[in-house]
């Protein structure tokens, strides 16, 4: 038999045998390396981790948590006036955040909070699987990741920063109470709107503090750690519906609300405070008060948590901002039509007209209720144009009337109306009609103060703060004109005058030789010469002549000296007679300083603007205790001194040049003087009842002539009426009573010595019409020297 048939002894191979080896050996491959792999990761992870734990950072900060906190200013009633620092916090211990918030949270951000220790694998699984599912990724950090994160590392999505993260979570987890973790997390979390934590969130998007939070608010809140500015219920009212709606339904699933209480959440129909309705113009005072603060703590001020209580009154800050406010656009109305602001090129279609006037208008700011618009279409009786909001309005009949020039074809290219024409224009108090009116060039300034306590109720120091952060009521020097005459008067009657006391109001001249400077031949206000006349009807006309026949008497540097008991830098006011017509320079607060001493009969008290500082915890660091009563170591004046000046000021505001005071408010119990300076410069009144001194300016920055009619009787005294009639409307009527050492005579009060014909009965009485010109001229002119004050010349010659 050959050797191909013969039969082999050696075994055949078993096919089924090797398919089956080479399956587990791929199988083992496939199983294999992955398990390799997550072995090696594990290996790696292992050695990461323990070479990174040593290097995590210390949770000192967290377990003694002190967040920078930003310095919050707010009225003596409470309402918030401002706030400095970048971040907006309200800190608070967990147990005084509401359940529903914490609940809410946790629903939606971590509702296995109280059952993992940091890291929730469980959590970890279902978002695997649920990305596998949907494409739209689902996060699995749980609240202490958060933390972690949010405190100590960088934003950047690493490997490296996951690890950092795993570890400070559960390094935190082993340092920390659940509750102290949540707490640091709902007050560190930013919310938007500068906003960090809940509490500050509830207070900035709804307007109420936290304790007060509805459970639909809750939720609506508990949308924003994920994506602050895409679920903004302000700015994107429909997509943070739709989130709420998702949180409400997962407390629901984990039993934090019942189903009915859900519905109730689903049915309310939430509101966001409008900014432009609810806050209170007070910026020049919270700044007067930013830079108190920032004098005595540096930078610490807006990282401490600092709470600046002061003593502004809200509504009467409001009623202040609008008198003045009105009080200047009344002004302006009377005044011709400036023309429009700028040009601007429109397209010649609505489309993307919106979008370039929304740009043009950003160098145009609206200031609060003067709104700047973008002229659209103009015709003879109407003029269309669109808001910075978008909002069109349309401006005819009587809103024209100011801007009817304006409008023809004749008027010049740069101050006539067409389209593109940026105005400015407002609704009127009556009619809400629109208005075509000038943006003010007019400043002016308001304060007000309690003259028992010090304490300031109101600071409007310009027209607006977003346009001139200069504040006028601390900053501003002007001349006070008439309004500095009580002050001459005051140190006269120590030198024996008295209300009673018949002065001359006859011409005066004085040549350049004389004066040292230029001639000088000053004017009552309204021209006229109306002979001998009482002081205290000299003063209700507030008659020039008068005034430096006094201050010749008694001679300028003694006033000089005495109006510093009120207050008055002496340098500011030279030993000239120009001082009798307010020829120095004054603030209205100082302004406001002084008069205070006569409403508060002869005392003195400093302004106070900050009455209590208290840190984040509420610890009182710093407090003005309120004055209760005068206090006779600050008596600058004789009491019976404030009391004669006070019955002068009081003929000023019945028969003088403020008698619309009380016919207007229908009190007696008003006290003021009115100013006017050289050319019309400045209008002052300054006034006050003795509960309430608040004073008033109004003048350009550069100063020139408001008017040849305008007056402090006429511009600022309306300003004043507006406020008191608001901040007097509670208050009793309360007139001084005559003190020890004054007594009647010829129907008016004098000091007690001078009655029966003492003291100065007298003055300037001499015929000097009778005499020859030359001794005529050598009489006035020694009216005019003395020989401790030296010359003076120029100020001002107004009276009213």
């Amino acid at each position: 038999m050959s050797e191909q048939g013969t039969p082999s002894n050696t075994p055949r191979p078993d096919r089924g045998s090797a398919g089956t080896r080479k399956v587990l050996r791929t199988l083992g491959w496939i199983v294999g390396l992955p398990l390799a792999a997550a072995l090696s990761m594990l290996v790696l992870l292992g050695i990461a981790l323990a070479m990174a734990y040593p290097n995590l950072p210390e949770i000192n900060s967290l377990v003694d948590y002190r967040p920078k906190l930003p310095m919050r200013v707010i009225s003596s009633d409470g309402v918030v006036l401002g706030e400095y620092g970048d971040e907006r916090r309200s800190y608070l211990p967990i147990d005084q955040i509401p359940k529903v918030m914490q609940e809410a949270v946790l629903a939606i951000e971590d509702s296995r909070f109280y059952e993992h220790g940091g890291i929730d694998f469980k959590g970890i699984m279902r978002a695997a699987v649920e990305n596998f599912r949907d494409s739209r990724s689902q996060g699995a950090s749980t609240i202490t990741m958060q933390v972690a994160r949010n405190f100590y590392l960088p934003t950047e999505k690493t490997f490296t920063r996951k690890i950092y993260e795993i570890l400070l979570s559960l390094k935190i987890e082993s340092q920390l109470s659940k509750r102290k973790i949540l707490e640091v997390y709902m007050n560190q979390i930013y919310l938007g709107q500068r906003a960090y934590g809940f509490a500050a969130a509830s207070e900035i998007y709804f307007g109420k503090p936290i304790k007060d939070i509805t459970v639909a608010e809750a939720a609506m809140l508990a949308g924003l750690p994920k994506a602050p500015s895409a679920y903004n219920p302000i700015r994107n009212r429909k997509r943070a519906t739709i989130r709420q709606r998702y949180i409400l339904e997962r407390m629901v699933e984990n039993g934090f609300i019942t189903e009915a209480q859900r519905d109730e959440a689903l049915a309310q129909e939430l509101s966001y405070p409008s900014p432009r309705s609810s806050e209170v113009h007070a910026e020049y005072a919270v700044e007067a008060a930013r830079q108190l603060i920032f004098a005595q703590y540096g930078d610490a001020a807006y990282t401490r948590g600092l709470t600046v209580e002061l003593s502004i009154n809200a509504s009467e800050q409001m009623q202040a901002y609008r008198a003045l406010r009105r009080g200047l656009m009344n002004y302006e109305q009377r005044k011709a039509y400036r023309g429009p602001s700028a040009f601007v090129e429109l397209p010649a279609t609505d489309t993307g007209l919106d979008t370039r006037i929304a740009e043009a208008l950003e160098d145009h700011p609206d200031y609060d209720d003067l709104r700047a618009a973008v002229v659209t279409s103009v015709s003879a009786r109407k003029v269309g144009a669109m808001l910075q909001n978008g909002e069109t309005i349309s401006v005819g009949g009587d809103g024209l009337r100011l801007a009817a020039r304006a409008l023809l074809d004749q008027t010049p290219p740069q101050q006539r109306i067409r389209r593109g024409a940026v105005i400015r224009v407002m609704k009127s108090g009556a009619r809400g009609e629109w208005l075509i009116v000038n943006q003010p060039e007019v400043e002016g300034a308001f304060v007000s103060m309690d003259p028992r306590s010090g304490q300031i109720r109101a600071m409007v120091g310009g027209f607006d703060y977003a346009r001139s952060k200069f504040n006028h009521v601390t900053q501003a020097w002007r001349q006070p004109g008439s309004s500095f005459k009580p002050f001459v008067y005051s140190a006269a009657l120590e030198k024996g005058f008295s209300p009673t006391t018949v002065v001359n109001d006859a011409p005066l001249f004085f040549d350049a030789g004389t004066t040292g400077s230029q001639p000088w031949e000053p004017k009552n206000y309204d021209g006229q010469f109306d002979g001998p006349m009482s002081i205290r009807r000299a003063l209700a006309k507030s008659k020039n002549m008068v005034s430096i026949r006094i201050l010749k008497a008694i001679g300028p540097s003694y006033a000089q000296q005495w109006v510093t008991r009120f207050g008055f830098e002496a340098e500011k006011h030279p030993a000239y007679l120009t001082m009798a017509l307010g020829a120095g320079s004054v603030t209205p607060m100082s302004m406001a300083d002084a008069y205070a001493v006569f409403a508060n009969s002869g005392v003195r008290v400093n302004p106070v603007l900050i009455t209590r500082i208290t840190d984040s915890r509420g610890q009182v660091i710093a407090q003005t205790p309120p004055r209760t009563a005068p206090d006779e170591r600050m008596r600058v004046i004789p009491e019976r001194n404030a009391f004669l000046m006070n019955t002068l000021l009081q003929e000023i505001t019945r028969s003088g040049t403020a008698a619309k005071a009380q016919a207007t408010l229908k009190r007696p119990d008003l006290y003021g003087k009115t100013g006017t300076t050289n050319d019309a410069q400045d209008a002052w009144f300054t006034g006050f009842n003795p509960a309430l001194v608040a004073v008033v300016w109004i003048g350009y920055d550069t100063p020139r002539s408001l008017g040849e009619r305008e007056t402090g009787g006429g511009l600022a005294l309306p300003v004043w009426i507006d406020y008191m009639g608001y901040a007097l409307r509670n208050v009793p009527v309360v007139e001084y009573t005559a003190p020890d050492g004054v007594v009647q005579s010829g129907n008016d009060w004098v000091y007690a010595e001078n009655a029966g014909g003492g003291g100065v009965r007298s003055l300037g009485m001499d015929d000097v019409a009778s005499k020859p010109a030359a001794e005529e001229r050598k009489g006035i002119l020694d009216l005019f020297r003395d020989d401790s004050a030296g010359g003076g010349g120029g100020g001002a010659s107004a009276p009213q």
